[in-house]
């Protein structure tokens, strides 16, 4: 018993509780929280956000662990018709949010569909995004892709109506108190992850390969001028979101 209750407490310390449940922001959106997920050796928070379109349908940006119970509760909002696999590295959940979304369409971030894992996973994917929204959700919802080296693409994403950009890993913001600390030496001496509100290390690496393309993607992000912005691990920017885009970015751009 002493064992269960130590494990719950770690997976509260470092995620944002409750997990699993829908977390209203603005009108028309919710993040949900969950993990922790494993990733590079370490244990992260990971978070999905949710939107209801005009139309009634709902998109589910990085999807997180699949449950029929959260699903059922998503669907209260309207039926669940678009599942986005933003980046190279989170798409893990998608097998099970297609077995019970079956009319769900997924798309994925540029060379998605190519690598072995994936393939390997049978994981089905409709279409791949580009800069530009597909008709779908085009009228409410902007995006760019950002690309780097070694087949990094990143698909940022603005909901217009609530000013509200959506990024993956691009951003992450990893709370030294919430980490053990062997974990928080860990992420600062490999650079794995980001406790300061910026992209981690390797990504900045891997970014830089295609600099001038990236910057000019996260130009357009700045010029969207978002009031917040959410992104997948780590406490997200509720507000000031412009300014703490440029200072998140500082490393590209400067």
């Amino acid at each position: 018993m002493k064992r269960l209750k130590g494990t719950q407490m770690a997976r509260e310390d470092v995620t944002y509780p409750p997990l699993d449940v829908l977390k209203p922001v603005a009108e028309n959106l919710w993040i949900v929280d969950s993990g922790p997920q494993e990733a590079m050796g370490l244990s992260l928070p990971v978070r999905m956000t949710v939107i209801r379109l005009s139309n009634g349908d709902v998109w589910l940006h990085s999807p997180t662990r699949y449950n029929a119970e959260l699903r059922r509760e998503i669907e209260t909002l309207g039926p669940i018709r678009h599942l986005v696999a933003p980046n190279i590295a989170h798409w893990t959940h998608l097998k099970g949010w297609q077995g019970g979304c079956p009319a769900a369409k997924t798309s994925a971030a540029p060379k998605l569909r190519q690598r072995p894992q994936v393939r390997k996973a049978g994981i089905r994917l409709d279409r791949d995004l580009t800069d530009s929204p597909p008709d779908d959700w085009g009228g409410e919802i902007e995006q760019a892709v950002i690309p780097g080296g070694a087949g990094f693409h990143e698909v940022a994403f603005l909901h217009r109506p609530t000013r509200t950009l959506i990024l993956t890993d691009l951003i992450q913001n990893l709370e030294p108190e919430k980490l053990p600390l062997g974990t928080r030496l860990f992420a600062r001496l490999t650079g794995v992850a980001a406790p300061d509100g910026e992209a981690p290390a390797y990504l900045r690496f891997v970014v830089r390969l295609r600099r001038k393309e990236a910057q000019d993607a996260v130009s357009r992000m700045i010029a969207w001028n978002p009031d917040r912005i959410i992104f997948s691990h780590g406490r997200w920017f509720e507000r000031d979101g412009t300014a703490n885009l440029k200072r998140a970015f500082a490393w590209l751009m400067g």
